[in-house]
């Protein structure tokens, strides 16, 4: 098996999620899904559990904030749920620095996509809506924006969804 990258970008409740998971299981009966979001309170937590029985028993589910390229997934297809929360936890881990997060991010989904696996990344077009209020939320949309023009390039496959339609960019 080589190495595909598929990237689902789009609004909130653009139907990303529905359709990275959807695209998984036409590949394979039981594809892995890999969480990135930091658990925030107790009903961040319910939500992510009713989530993951959502799912079902078909996917193997991971809880990985930051390390991926430490994940053992050779031959498997892989969703990452989602690069916005991957980033986020960079991010404000290093205080807001754009650059040292950016580089990490890069040197971390390197390690992970070196493996011979169908990885299907969800992510965020933030930079889409109004212009952000303050400066922290700039920064953000700037290191979110150069992330996806990352793996955009990197990847085989790019969909854009709009309203639920997939749309391909690549």
């Amino acid at each position: 098996m080589a190495t595909k990258i598929v990237l689902v970008t789009g609004g909130q409740r653009s139907g990303k999620s529905r359709y990275a998971q959807e695209l998984a299981l036409r590949l394979a009966p039981n594809p892995i899904y890999v969480a990135t979001s930091r658990i925030w309170d107790d009903d961040f937590r319910e939500r992510v559990e009713r989530h993951k029985a959502d799912r079902g028993a078909m996917w193997t589910n991971i809880e990985e904030e930051k390390l991926l390229g430490k994940l053992a997934v050779a031959g498997r297809v892989v969703v990452v749920d989602c690069v916005t929360l991957w980033a986020t936890n960079f991010f404000f881990d290093l205080g807001s620095s754009i650059d040292e997060a950016l580089a990490l991010l890069k040197e971390e989904l390197g390690r992970f996509t070196e493996q011979p696996a169908t990885f299907i990344f969800i992510t965020n077009e933030i930079g889409m809506g109004g212009h952000a209020e303050n400066a922290i939320q700039r920064k953000f949309t700037d290191l979110q924006g150069w992330l996806n023009q990352h793996i955009a390039a990197l990847a085989d496959e790019v969909v854009l969804m709009v309203a639920g339609i997939p749309v391909r960019v690549k």
